[in-house]
């Protein structure tokens, strides 16, 4: 019977049905890293357990890591003390942590994929609830609790709940300045913050197929903001390209007998769905929140909507109607797990090339892991990045969420190619954020205020004749 690769993935690696009506999957690999794990190892430890696989287990430090000054020990007590306790777990129970001085560290969902660690056809959990980035590989990935990373550890296993399958298909060309992330936010907009749950997405049509594979990892990052519990691509030509002769991927005839299978576990051609969605990516915009979250927003020429909730309109400090274009910002923040690769990188530098980040903002370029930094450096970004204005960091989440230096101060503004906009996500209670394309945001910083980059690449052109 044709199935989805949601279906082979999850009947390849079920142990039993359980009493209650899940399943207890195998894990094929968990990612750790210093937030989530302290607890999970002290409850290990007061039921006198080990780590069931450290083969299958790997960590890293992103969350609490400053990117200003990472020399240890940290100024922040806490961030040292909770790096101390993962760096004494990963060596009581034999477990790779790639940390500051590996060269591989960095953001979780970045580093997983760079390293060939993330593959198709696997299920991989961490606890984070971005870990949906890994689908982009063809993986079915879970982002958990620190009680389910306990029982990961403990035996390699995690008790899920059923998942339907909606396939979201996008097709036809973006058109100029639209970029992934313009597509994952009016898939949000469109099917709501809760429209996902209780189903995995599967992201597909031609505009997908098209996608790099960083363009991909943009996609099912988010997935987990639309409500799903996970988000998949199937893998393809692309998907093997990349994972070519990376660190942990097969090698030799190895690789090549991987990517039969790996094909083997795409989603059948006339596999049934629980649900189907499609979006015409000629209509799809630049895309900008805001509200309070990911699926309140417009297109950047578009103005609120005459409906918006009242209480993300005060907050925000907003009224129905008004333009988002023209908006003021105080701080530009182009990185987290969503959008800070190489590929995220060169396209805004090449906004900000030849430009200065306007007086009022502060601006910050954060890779979004070591090796995307020295990448970067190689091509001389860094000097573009800090000839413009923009501070130039070392790798971790930063201000993406409240767990570092990082942070705004009172009711700043923050044009963000992060993924999440909650109250406090970026560390004031009263800081307002506005997500976009890290494009978007290099014009924003550029410009001192939202902008429509379409425009803004134009406006470029010209002064450049």
């Amino acid at each position: 019977m044709a199935v989805t690769l949601l279906r082979k993935v999850w009947d390849a690696h079920s142990v039993r049905r359980l009493a209650n009506g899940q399943t207890q999957l195998f894990i094929g690999l968990h990612l750790i890293h210093e937030v989530t794990t302290p607890q999970a190892f002290d409850m290990l430890r007061a039921r006198g357990l080990g780590v069931a696989m450290p083969d299958r287990t790997v960590a890293t430090v992103d969350h609490i890591v400053p990117t200003l000054d990472q020399r240890r020990p940290f100024i922040d007590v806490m961030a040292e003390q909770m790096l101390s306790s993962l760096e004494r777990n990963c060596r009581e129970h034999r477990i790779r942590l790639l940390d500051l001085s590996s060269g591989h560290q960095g953001i979780v969902h970045v580093i997983g994929p760079e390293l060939g660690l993330t593959q198709p056809g696997m299920t991989i959990a961490c606890g984070d609830s971005h870990t949906s980035t890994h689908g982009a590989f063809g993986a079915v990935a879970f982002g958990i609790g620190t009680s389910q990373v306990r029982d990961v550890l403990a035996s390699q296993c995690l008790a899920m709940d059923p998942l339907k399958v909606r396939r979201i298909s996008v097709t036809g060309r973006l058109p100029r300045g639209v970029y992934a992330k313009d597509v994952i936010l009016e898939i949000i907009r469109r099917l709501g913050v809760k429209g996902g749950a209780g189903f995995a997405y599967e992201y597909g049509g031609d505009t997908i197929e098209r996608m790099s594979m960083d363009e991909r990892m943009t996609i099912c990052n988010m997935s987990i903001e639309g409500g799903a519990r996970a988000g998949y691509v199937n893998p393809d030509k692309t998907t093997f390209d990349y994972l070519r002769g990376r660190m942990f991927a097969p090698q030799g005839d190895d690789f090549e007998r991987a990517t039969r299978w790996w094909t083997s576990m795409a989603s059948d051609a006339d596999a049934a769905y629980d649900d189907r969605v499609e979006l015409d990516a000629a209509a799809i915009r630049p895309t900008v929140t805001w509200g309070i979250n990911p699926g309140q927003s417009v297109a950047v020429d578009e103005s609120l909507p005459s409906n918006a909730d009242p209480e993300a309109l005060a907050f925000m400090g907003f009224r129905a109607g008004q333009p988002v274009k023209g908006t003021r910002i105080d701080v530009a923040f182009v990185g987290s797990c969503t959008n800070a690769r190489l590929s995220d990188l060169r396209e805004a530098a090449r906004i900000v090339s030849g430009q200065h980040v306007s007086p009022h903002v502060k601006a910050l370029v954060v890779p979004g892991s070591q090796a995307v930094r020295a990448a970067a450096e190689l091509e001389g970004l860094d000097r573009v990045f800090l000839d413009a204005g923009f501070e130039w960091r070392g790798a971790g989440c930063s201000m993406c969420l409240a767990m570092n230096p990082d942070r705004l101060e009172g009711r700043e503004i923050c044009a963000s190619s992060s993924n999440r906009n909650f109250k406090g996500r970026q560390g004031s209670p009263t800081g307002r954020t506005l997500l976009m394309s890290p494009a978007m945001v290099a014009a924003a910083a550029i410009a001192g205020e939202v902008v429509d980059v379409r425009e803004f690449q134009t406006m470029e052109v010209a002064v450049g004749r």
